[in-house]
């Protein structure tokens, strides 16, 4: 580590990164925002590197979800607690059903900036920069709303500084009271198309609590029953503004990325000499790597030794995306691969990416079934391999909308006009996820 710094990243190819007009303005947003406070803390960090270490080992299992890209417009008090509460409900569900702590993650306080596949859109003629989400650009189809700003980066950490204090407040004040969140799933269950199907599990979360009363356990003056830890993450794809947050710790003496306790590198920046492997390779973050069907194993083994040279328990989270039909043809390689290099890796799946489609209304999609397809062969595949299947990750949202197909309301490709809000990818509802809660407790039973 000698020869790395928070900068020399720059010294390496930079995928995926804005172009932006003014290089001097955005160097003066970035020397600001490294003098602003961090949004979390090394202490907390080290906290989740200890929940993702039982992970690894099959005593706990990460719930990692939020929006595919979050919209400074929906930055708002409402939508933070609702797509919370639907976190909450699904972690109630899948520990009962698991028997182990779950680690709860949401992809929310700077998800604001997505990796594109072209550094340009084109419509009736008209070719424009695309939209790199909010912390960049706007969606909006014009020459100037899709000029990257750097004052967005800036705004970007206080809506991000505004979301954790709503987090936090929330996950500390009540509002995740164990009672709270299971009587949450009651009405949901009640009011569900598939309800009856929850029934049984749902009655036996009531008869757990109602033996704790019983018990003496009241969950009002017990802290693990009525607050809940939550951490936050996004993929870390803008390295200016990466650097610009990495703080060095002032007890340990080791640096920390402060703009989230989980960054991810996504499939497309994971290139082993690339800049975003050679920032991350001297944080001490845990980091997720996201690996999709064009990946090489021998070049996932070079990323680990490169990210994770000490081979240390639950610094790395391998987050896989092939697709429900291509899952077996690349996952059971895969794993058997590191379970054979002795690599300490904890696995996650992410059953959205490999399963969009275009729907017949010419927007993009993903069926319910598949996404179920996806986790119940990653499962199974991890089980047979004898590697441990630590966890999901996925995009979802607290909100009634209809962009993924499928579900218990059974959402067709017309049905997904009726509220589809996405700037974006295609998240599952508030309905959608705790259904998939539901049966995922199914496989972990």
């Amino acid at each position: 580590m000698s020869n790395w710094h928070k900068g020399s990243w720059r010294n390496f190819p930079a995928l995926q990164q804005p172009n932006w007009p003014d290089q001097d303005h955005h160097d003066a947003v970035m020397k600001r925002i490294s003098t602003l406070p961090p949004l979390v803390f090394a202490g907390e960090i080290r906290s989740l590197k200890k929940e993702l270490v039982r992970a690894g080992r099959g005593e706990a299992f990460i719930l990692q979800g939020g929006d595919c890209s979050e919209s400074f417009a929906n930055c708002t008090a409402p939508t933070v607690r609702e797509t919370l509460k639907v976190i909450l409900q699904m972690t109630v569900v899948l520990a009962y059903a698991g028997g182990k702590p779950v680690v709860k993650i949401g992809r929310m306080a700077g998800q604001y900036a997505k990796p594109r596949s072209s550094d340009t859109e084109s419509r009736g003629g008209v070719e424009l920069p695309s939209y790199r989400g909010d912390m960049v650009n706007s969606p909006d189809f014009t020459p100037e709303a899709r000029t990257p700003d750097p004052e967005r980066v800036l705004q970007g950490y206080f809506l991000s500084a505004c979301t954790m204090n709503i987090l936090r407040a929330f996950t500390r004040g009540g509002f995740a009271a164990l009672e709270r969140v299971h009587a949450w799933n009651n009405e949901f269950v009640k009011n569900s198309p598939q309800g009856e199907s929850y029934e049984k599990l749902a009655k036996n979360i009531e008869m757990a609590i109602t033996f704790m009363r019983s018990a003496g356990l009241d969950p009002d003056n017990i802290p693990q029953l009525n607050q809940a830890t939550f951490y936050t993450s996004h993929e870390a794809l803008l390295l200016a503004y990466e650097e610009a947050m990495t703080r060095q710790d002032s007890t340990t003496g080791d640096w920390y990325d402060c703009s989230a306790h989980f960054l991810w590198i996504g499939d497309r920046t994971r290139q082993v000499d690339g800049a975003h492997v050679e920032f991350f390779r001297g944080v001490k973050n845990p980091v997720g790597i996201k690996v999709g069907p064009a990946h090489d194993p021998d070049e996932i083994v070079r990323l680990l030794d490169r990210l994770n040279p000490e081979n240390e328990e639950g610094r790395i989270v391998l987050i896989t995306r092939f697709g429900a039909d291509k899952i077996a043809d690349f996952l059971p390689r895969l794993a058997e691969r590191i379970k054979k290099e002795g690599s300490r890796v904890v696995w996650s799946c992410d059953p959205m990416h490999g399963n969009t489609y275009t729907s017949k209304t010419g927007l993009k999609t993903r069926n319910f079934g598949r996404i179920l397809d996806e986790i119940r062969s990653f499962f199974e595949i991890h089980w047979d391999v004898g590697t441990v299947p630590g966890g999901v990750h996925f995009e979802m949202t607290g909100m009634d909308v209809t962009e993924c197909t499928g579900g218990g309301r059974e959402i067709t490709d017309q049905g997904l006009l009726a509220n589809y809000d996405t700037t974006c990818d295609p998240r599952l509802n508030a309905e959608q996820s705790l259904e998939l809660a539901f049966l995922i407790a199914e496989m972990l039973r």
